[in-house]
């Protein structure tokens, strides 16, 4: 008795999703198996029957939902709460994420194009305590130098007092002790506070360059960590532009906006003080004029605040096209884009300078402003003070050390709006940083997860089966509507179709990019749900259409696909695929630098380093996404013959556009309107006069 391709052993009883009834159209092929469309399920059901809900994936536009209410979560969820970065999305027993990450996740939907990612009400503060918390000894260090430094800073104008009040009446009596005394406490003083100012700038920096390190580092685990779908709609531009440009800003504030908000803080502190112990008239004068500065402060940093996020918008929108026109530099100069690029740059850079222009204004405002209320109250203050000397009712001394310190207490306040400057810099970036870090991948780890079972010695690949399975892109219709799918281990199953028929999404949804709106997908009955990612790449490769090579050597773009290969097993990979030659005859052989995006070799060259990097890998389940549809004939047929090697002894799905790369496979799925409409041998199929038939008669006659 054969066993049917479905991949069951004969008199097995048939598992829920293997294909047994041929799709429409479908000529009769024995032996071969086929696919089937299942029901569709009651309406508001999420997912069918007996299988887990998706953890986190795209929304369907038929998911569960209450009337009236969002649509189950999309492909990103925003945390609703200041958890760690790392840590999972709280969701129901079902695993599916709760009614209010639906919410999060629905309202985020319009903020991609906004580069407003959500973030949870205090992340950017929570963001910052963590990213000071391994630094707290040394922080707390930092501020009893600044503490000591104002203290000795500020008591230069209480000296002066003592010395005319004092000293000069001392030394015209023949004492000249007071005034040495004076002089040399001045002396101290000044030594004092350069000496601390010295250590808290070195150990200031020594924080402000952890912090940032941990950041960057953060930014770049947390986007690799990312799904596919954030990174199909989040530019690459924009990550670049929080890595690079809000980090610098978080670095001007760190480096010097903290210094400049705790010295004004603790010079007022000290001053408003010692200006009620001199005098408690000219204190209190001066403490009353902090309210009109205050107004002028609240006023600034809301205006401020709006401005500051305009600005890392704009900048942002700068890098990102200057980005896009760099990695697209042929197709714009092959087009002659340059002058539409030009003029696309400059309407962006126009409206950075703009906004710019909005914040410099802003703070002339407030810096003039300012200026006005001190230099009227430093006037009002002299002139009264003056008079109650002229009547004896005042300490020349004291009115020459009250000046002084009002002159310290406001010129602050420039300074002050100089840390504001940078303050809503920093907060506008820390923002758009948490709202970056807060996102969570749609395709999560799983809590608890499982090992596949170990193959027998000899048996080639694994079984997949899609069980029940449907799929939608969020914002989208129905891609892939349920239907159930068995691959036997060990077959090659090409996927051919139309654009748009969605023969991608299916490799995606085996590849794990995209976890399933309802059904399964199971590899040797293990769902890839509960795998780890590590488990899951080691059983499952994919090589796409444009193989990307890395900045690096050949031999360690190989080595990608066991980073622990000698060069013997890398070698010997390059030979299996036929790659060897033509890597030998390079300038350096294996040790050639094939520089950014592997430009230095062709595109099928490139191909086959990517093959002879999968087949180093050595996966139980390959997946090929349109690996020959870019080359021309004489690399087409060389990776072909590579094709051969790489998918003997495992199970393949080949996604094809030229059907020249059919010919290898035993069994082909024909997919339309993402459902399978054919399913057979390629022999079979050729002679049944469906689709494939036309499509294979077709490619015949363009080769005539």
């Amino acid at each position: 008795m054969t066993a049917p391709a479905t991949g069951r052993p004969a008199g097995e009883p048939e598992r829920p999703g293997d294909g047994t009834t041929p799709g429409p159209g479908a000529p009769a092929a024995p032996g071969t198996g086929t696919a089937t469309v299942s029901p569709a399920p009651t309406p508001g059901d999420s997912t069918a029957p007996g299988t887990p809900g998706p953890s986190g994936g795209p929304a369907a536009p038929d998911a569960a939902a209450p009337p009236g209410g969002p649509a189950s979560a999309g492909p990103f969820t925003p945390s609703g709460s200041s958890a760690p970065s790392g840590s999972s999305v709280p969701s129901d027993a079902s695993g599916a994420p709760d009614a209010a990450d639906a919410v999060d996740a629905v309202d985020a939907s319009d903020t991609f194009d906004q580069d407003s990612l959500p973030a949870p009400r205090g992340a950017s503060q929570s963001l910052l305590r963590s990213l000071l918390r391994p630094s707290r000894g040394r922080v707390a260090v930092a501020a009893v130098l600044l503490v000591v430094k104002e203290a000795a800073v500020q008591a230069g104008p209480l000296l002066v007092a003592l010395a005319i009040d004092r000293a000069v009446p001392a030394l015209r009596a023949g004492d000249t002790g007071p005034l040495l005394a004076v002089g040399l406490a001045y002396l101290l003083c000044s030594l004092v506070s350069g000496g601390f100012q010295y250590a808290f700038v070195l150990l200031s920096a020594r924080i402000s360059q952890d912090v940032l390190l941990d950041l960057r580092g953060r930014i770049f685990r947390h986007a690799q960590a990312l799904s596919l779908d954030f990174h199909e709609r989040y530019t690459s531009g924009r990550l670049i532009s929080r890595a690079t440009t809000d980090v610098e800003s978080l670095r001007e504030l760190l480096n010097e906006g903290l210094e400049e908000l705790l010295s004004v803080a603790l010079s007022v502190f000290y001053i408003a003080v010692l200006l009620l112990w001199l005098d408690w008239g000219l204190g209190t004068a001066a403490v009353l004029s902090f309210y009109p500065l205050y107004l002028l402060i609240r006023r600034f940093r809301r205006r401020s605040e709006l401005v500051y996020g305009k600005r890392s918008t704009a900048i942002a929108a700068v890098v990102v096209k200057f980005a896009e026109t760099m990695n697209g530099i042929r197709p714009v100069q092959a087009f002659r884009r340059e002058a539409a690029n030009e003029a696309e740059f400059r309407t962006l850079n126009r409206r950075h300078e703009r906004v710019n222009g909005d914040a410099i204004l802003e703070m002339a405002r407030y810096v003039v402003s300012s200026r006005l209320v001190a230099n009227t109250v430093v006037a009002a203050i002299v002139l009264w003070g003056a008079y109650r000397v002229a009547t004896g009712g005042l300490a020349l001394g004291v009115l020459a050390a009250s000046v002084l310190y009002l002159r310290r207490l406001y010129d602050p306040i420039d300074r002050l709006g100089m840390f504001l400057n940078s303050y809503q810099s920093a907060a506008a970036s820390l923002l758009k940083i948490a709202g970056l870090l807060a996102q969570r991948p749609s395709v999560p780890e799983p809590e608890r997860p499982r090992e596949l079972p170990a193959r027998p010695e000899g048996h080639p690949g694994r079984e997949v089966v899609f069980e029940d399975v449907r799929f939608s892109y969020r914002g989208g219709g129905e891609v892939l509507p349920p239907f159930g799918l068995t691959l036997a281990a060990g077959t090659t199953t090409a996927v051919v179709g139309t654009t748009g028929a969605g023969k991608s999404t299916l490799a995606k949804l085996l590849a794990r990019f995209y976890d399933p709106t309802a059904g399964r997908v199971l590899l040797d009955g293990v769902d890839l749900r509960e795998l780890s990612a590590a488990e899951l790449r080691r059983g499952v490769v994919m090589v796409t259409q444009e193989a990307f090579l890395f900045s690096g050597t050949v031999a360690e773009n190989i080595a990608l696909g066991r980073p622990d290969a000698s060069r013997a097993d890398v070698e010997r990979a390059a030979r299996a695929i036929g790659a060897h030659d033509f890597i030998a005859a390079l300038p350096d052989g294996y040790d050639t630098d094939v520089r950014k995006r592997g430009g230095r070799i062709s595109a099928g060259q490139r191909q086959l380093v990517a093959f002879a990097r999968a087949l180093l890998a050595d996966p139980a389940v390959l997946i090929l996404d349109e690996a020959t549809s870019s080359l021309d004939v004489p690399g087409e047929r060389a990776v072909q013959r590579a094709m051969h090697t790489v998918l003997r002894g495992r199970t393949a799905v080949v996604i094809a556009h030229r059907l020249s790369t059919v010919e290898i496979a035993d069994r082909v799925l024909v997919m339309s309107g993402g459902r399978v409409v054919e399913d057979g041998t390629p022999e079979d199929l050729i002679g049944g006069g469906g689709r494939f038939a036309e499509l294979h008669r077709a490619w015949r006659e363009s080769l005539a």
